[in-house]
């Protein structure tokens, strides 16, 4: 069970407040919150992967994540954590949540007894003596006799060490990452360096190569008592002095606690964040900050449903708040794409931004109950435009990994200026746009995409139809943003540009496929064969024919057209639910949580339960939504049905649950689909409230019977951000069997915009 030790005196709030984030709530939703859902396999279904989340000490969005390490190469250590494990052998400052791949895992410690010189390091533990809170910690190390406690704040960890014995060393590792084979972890760092400041302080920093190119990561540390004895593990030479042995000894046993700050720009940068956010010693006064930081961010949806809904959903919650990370340190200053140190006005500066993940639901979640993050996420983009020349497809610590495909930057800048969100600097935002489509970069090959009207596979050879789908519906944003700014000619261009997609659909097949510049379709042709980022000669990211062929979330209409109409589209949408979950091919660790051939483990499906609606049968949504929830999230390690991929897999589950999706994401259109909690509230930034109830609710009653709105029939299978955003009351009454009728008429489902 969790407990929460309430303490009459909190440390000073020192975080900026964004959006609704209230500074006093009185609520207490962190307590449901389990921060081991997702960091393992155990208790999910069949067919599933890890989350790859991780159960250490992070407040929202900050920079520094301490959490335990069970391991650190190789795909089942994205995050360092497996809970499958039973021993550790470290803990580091930085971490993934979520991702498909290794980086991170800095400034490595492990507290120990016994010889100095050891193989790794590692000791068991049980998860019995594991424990894990919001922005908490702890577990009994039992072949050193040593308990472990962390806690943190945005640019800082708080560790605390208990040893039963009157001596005490700890191992300090630059050398140490999260890296993707043995060979890197001798490799990845360029330079590193440790000086001693005074008898209880180290700093340092180190340089290191990877996922995140060329990364910067600068420290402090501070002990809460002398250092008795030191130890250099080779090599020791000035500029590889990477391993480190402290020693401590009391005359009883030994209470250690150390302060570590980290910053991407310099050492007075880390010893300026530590200074400001942990000025005492005070370990527990730290930890309930930690947890009250959580619960003013957690307080913005309040629900009722079953213990396991408030422990899945805020959980949930959590996971799509501890990414991105504020790289800038409290003054604002962080060390941009290009290396050089700037300043942010906003004192924000926000990287591990995996966009063609979270622009589908984590990013419109924000719009809705965070914007003030929106805004400054947008800052962000426009920063890394200007030193970079194009907006930021997936950025690392600052750095551009171009890891995936098309720029998903853009849709989520044209829904904060379409909904409002944004106001200023339209122009230069949308010369951004345009430039980041139309100028060629990696991955974005614009002339050949304009003269064939699609990416041609002999001539691209990487992802050519995934990328034509992709790169259409951003597209389709730039559009938008042109129409905002009464640019006729962009809107034009971007429009027809948007329509794209329909020079690789296939009418023999009814799927999205590959074509060369010669105008015939590649041949052969399998329609259920996996290709992956980076295959030569594979047309689709992470996926195949026949889950990426929906990928037309701009006009749904006009694929249901292409189709054949309503029926023929629905028997081919059915036809994806009910194949064998057959994978081939390519590298498939991330073709997992499979019903037939949807794959909910990856993000170009997440939409496609939602798709019936656009048919007019919202019945069929209501039913296959109902049962991916039901199916593929629980409140287990195994909880999460595949990377979470920095809360996108969450903030489908949070939207889900709710009764409605965005689609589109860029459009202010949601997409109703089967509620499963009683009731929820959104507390919304202008201080309204937006509520969803969702009457006669129980495990059978997982249809629409009919809908009202602020008291009023609501005939409608959607509703819209600007109906949200004014607040009110959706009441959903459900029934154990369909209503035929309900959001079938054309005048009732979803519009396009």
């Amino acid at each position: 069970m969790k407990k929460f030790i309430v303490l009459e005196m909190l440390l000073a709030c020192f975080y900026a407040v964004a959006g609704n984030v209230s500074e006093t709530t009185g609520l207490d939703n962190a307590r449901f919150v389990n921060p081991f859902i997702g960091t393992g396999s155990a208790g999910g279904p069949a067919l599933c992967g890890p989350g790859h989340t991780y159960p250490g000490a992070i407040v929202p969005f900050g920079l520094v994540q301490v959490s335990p390490d069970t391991g650190n190469i190789g795909w089942n250590y994205c995050s360092g954590y497996r809970y499958e494990d039973s021993s550790i052998i470290g803990f580091s400052h930085t971490h993934l949540s979520g991702t498909g791949w290794m980086d991170l895992g800095d400034l490595r410690f492990m507290p120990f007894t016994g010889n100095v010189q050891q193989e790794d390091y590692r000791s068991r533990f049980s998860h019995a003596d594991e424990k894990a809170d919001p922005g908490y910690y702890s577990v009994q190390l039992p072949d050193y006799n040593v308990k472990v406690e962390l806690t943190a704040t945005e640019h800082c960890a708080y560790h605390r060490y208990t040893f039963a014995t009157n001596t005490a060393q700890l191992l300090i590792d630059l050398r140490y990452g999260i890296v993707p084979t043995k060979e890197d972890l001798e490799t990845h760092v360029i330079k590193s360096e440790i000086e001693f400041e005074g008898s209880n302080a180290l700093s340092g920093y180190t340089i290191t190569k990877g996922w995140a190119g060329e990364k910067h990561v600068y420290f402090v540390i501070q002990f809460g008592q002398p250092i008795a004895a030191t130890t250099w593990l080779s090599p020791t030479n000035a500029t590889r002095n990477q391993r480190l042995v402290l020693t401590f000894q009391d005359q009883t046993n030994v209470m250690l606690e150390a302060k570590v700050a980290v910053s991407t720009v310099d050492v007075d940068g880390a010893k300026n964040n530590l200074v400001t956010e942990i000025p005492g010693w005070n370990f527990e006064s730290v930890k309930v900050a930690a947890y009250q930081e959580w619960n003013k961010w957690l307080a913005a949806i309040q629900i009722e449903g079953t213990p396991e809904q408030k422990e899945i959903f805020y959980t949930a919650l959590y996971h799509t708040l501890v990414v991105p990370n504020n790289i800038a340190d409290v003054d604002g200053r962080y060390r941009g794409a290009d290396n050089k140190v700037c300043v942010s006005k906003t004192k924000t500066y926000y990287s591990t931004l995996s966009l063609w993940d979270t622009f589908r639901a984590k990013n419109p979640l924000y719009t809705i109950l965070w914007p003030g993050v929106d805004r400054n996420m947008l800052e962000t983009f426009l920063a890394h435009f200007d030193v970079q020349g194009y907006l930021p497809v997936w950025t690392l610590w600052g750095h551009e990994n171009n890891c995936m495909i098309a720029n998903h930057a853009i849709p989520i800048i044209a829904d904060a200026y379409l909904r409002g969100i944004c106001k200023d600097d339209a122009e230069r935002a949308y010369t951004a746009m345009k430039t980041s489509s139309t100028v060629n970069h990696l991955k974005s090959d614009w002339d050949i995409y304009m003269r064939y009207g699609y990416y041609p596979s002999d001539l691209i050879k990487e992802e050519a139809v995934s990328r034509t789908l992709e790169s259409a519906f951003d597209d389709w944003c730039v559009a938008q943003m042109a129409k905002m700014l009464d640019k006729k000619e962009d809107y034009a261009l971007f429009t027809r540009r948007s329509q794209f997609y329909r020079n690789l659909f296939d009418k023999t097949t009814g799927l999205m496929r590959g074509r060369n510049s010669d105008g015939f379709w590649v041949s052969p042709f399998d329609p259920l064969t996996i290709s992956h980022a980076g295959d030569v000669g594979g047309d689709y990211t992470e996926a195949n024919a026949w889950q990426y062929t929906w990928h037309v979330q701009q006009d749904p209409y006009d694929l249901i057209r292409l189709m054949g109409g309503d029926q023929a589209f629905v028997a081919k949408l059915d036809k994806i639910f009910t194949m064998p979950s057959k994978v081939e091919g390519g590298v498939t660790v991330d073709i997992t949580g499979l019903i037939g051939q949807y794959v909910h483990g990856n993000e170009p499906c997440h939409h496609d339960a939602y798709l019936y609606d656009y048919a007019g049968m919202p019945w069929k949504t209501q039913e296959r939504v109902h049962q991916i929830v039901s199916l593929l999230y629980n409140n287990t390690p195994g909880g999460i049905c595949g990377n979470d991929d920095c809360g996108q897999m969450s903030a489908w589950y949070i939207f889900s649950v709710l009764g409605f999706y965005p689609v589109n994401p860029a459009s202010g259109i949601f997409a109703f689909g089967s509620p499963s909690l009683k009731k929820a509230t959104m507390m919304l930034p202008n201080g309204k409230t937006f509520t969803v109830e969702s009457m006669n609710n129980s495990p059978d009653n997982i249809y629409i019977e009919r809908v009202e709105f602020n008291g009023k029939s609501w005939p409608y299978s959607y509703i819209r951000y600007k109906d949200i955003a004014e607040g009110g009351q959706l009441k959903i009454f459900m029934a154990a069997t369909p209503n035929y009728e309900f959001g079938k008429s054309r005048s009732d489902r979803p519009p396009l915009e």
